[in-house]
């Protein structure tokens, strides 16, 4: 079989490669027992789902996010079972939950929209929605960790031909997470991972994630300000208030920026989520701008077949910090990348998605000093390797914290296991 490539790259040290085929077709929980709890997180008005809530263990470092169906599931360490939950999201009150009250099988949990802020109560906001974010760029140093830490995280990858699940990566890592006041780059090391790809879905196209979990990491816009914007490009953006929020019964101020008008180049706009009180960064959710499809296209593609035209129709991203004891530390990244590909001698185009996303799940201070070797260093441009028998163990994580999959993930991971055991002999 002959090969062709297709070389995509993205900001934020993302890129993705697309192989044309002629045929068609650790900070982690110490060994101990552990208690696991599984719910869903409901607004308590409309009983819809609260995704990407995060879900702690009180005076721990211990955490995960309910996914987009706000289901979530969580593995106490016995030590800990007597302790309290609390439970944190984006225009809610926080609440706080006994763990012995929660129930073994699954709990419902509502929370309560927080109240509106005002924006005559906000009197301590600056007057200039840019000299805020200046603020917040410039008290990084103060705001951010700068010790290094050793993180343990859950990422997950999928990649859709349309809306036909047609790959799905699931990795355990190890992140040694360099301090903000660093210009050293964060490095990786797998845990424990897993994969499945049906080639037959991609039909002449198959596509992979070169970077894996680095892709998520890199969204860091603390850390990896030069992606997005830094002090330096700040003149290309304008930035403008829009109705503060709450984040953990704390104010949050929310920055809008976009590309200024006059400026056609492929550039950012979002929202930046702002903490009231320490003017760190909590969050943001951010597009790139594909209207110049020229530009945009050059951010992502090297090299492609000459018959092939592709493109990027979408490029989203949302990034999360968490606040423990007044230091604010990365905590979630989502990246949704969307793709076109036509074929010259073809009438229709192919859509094609990735999505990853990542999870702190645990962290811990490297007091020791700790290294990674070379060798077990993930590189930044790996690829995760085909291991698809985790699919069908159930205890496959053992101890460790994931983010629970989607319902169309989890009907996707049905369809692999039922294909495993037609594979097994008699």
């Amino acid at each position: 079989m002959k090969t062709a490539q297709v070389i995509i790259r993205g900001h934020f040290k993302i890129k993705l490669i697309l192989i044309l085929c002629v045929c068609l077709g650790i900070g982690s929980i110490n060994a101990q027992s552990i208690e696991t709890i599984k719910g869903d997180l409901l607004d308590s008005q409309t009983d819809h789902p609260i995704p990407l809530a995060r879900v702690q263990i009180n005076n721990t470092n211990i955490s995960t996010v309910s996914n987009s169906d706000g289901v979530f599931t969580l593995k106490i360490p016995s030590t800990d079972v007597q302790n309290f939950l609390t439970i944190t999201a984006l225009g809610y009150n926080k609440r706080v939950i006994k763990i012995t009250n929660l129930k073994e099988a699954f709990n419902s949990i509502k929370l309560d929209i927080a109240p509106t802020i005002l924006a005559q109560v906000d009197i301590n906001t600056p007057s200039n929605a840019r000299t805020l974010v200046e603020k917040m760029l410039t008290l990084k140093n103060k705001n951010y960790t700068n010790n290094q830490v050793i993180m343990t995280g859950f990422y997950r990858e999928t990649i859709k031909r349309r809306n036909r699940n047609a790959s799905l990566s699931e990795a355990v890592v190890s992140i040694y997470k360099e301090p903000y006041t660093s210009t050293t780059t964060d490095a990786i090391t797998l845990v424990k991972a897993r994969k499945q790809t049906d080639y037959t879905r991609l039909d002449t196209v198959a596509l992979k994630l070169q970077g894996g979990p680095y892709s998520a990491l890199h969204t860091d816009i603390i850390k990896y300000s030069e992606y997005v914007f830094n002090e330096s490009n700040l003149d290309r953006y304008d930035f403008s208030f829009e109705k503060s929020t709450q984040i953990n019964n704390n104010l949050v101020y929310v920055v809008a920026f976009k590309q200024k008008e006059n400026n056609d180049d492929a550039l950012y706009y979002g929202k930046l989520y702002i903490d009231a009180d320490s003017y760190a960064l909590t969050r943001s959710a951010f597009n790139l701008n594909v209207e110049n499809r020229e530009q945009a296209t050059r951010l992502f593609v090297i090299k492609k077949p000459r018959k092939a035209i592709v493109y990027p129709t979408e490029a989203s991203y949302v990034i999360h910090y968490k606040n423990d004891n007044n230091t604010w530390q990365f905590a979630y990244s989502n990246i949704t990348l969307a793709f076109k590909v036509k074929w010259k001698n073809r009438l229709f185009n192919t859509r094609y998605t990735l999505q990853s996303e990542m999870a702190i799940t645990n962290w811990k201070n490297n007091t020791e000093n700790s290294t990674l070797k070379h060798k077990d260093k993930l590189k930044t441009n790996a690829i995760l390797q085909n291991e698809a028998s985790g699919f069908s163990e159930p205890d496959f994580w053992g101890k460790y914290n994931i983010i629970e999959p989607d319902k169309s993930i989890e009907y996707a991971i049905d369809k692999i296991n039922k294909e495993q055991k037609k594979e097994q002999p008699n």
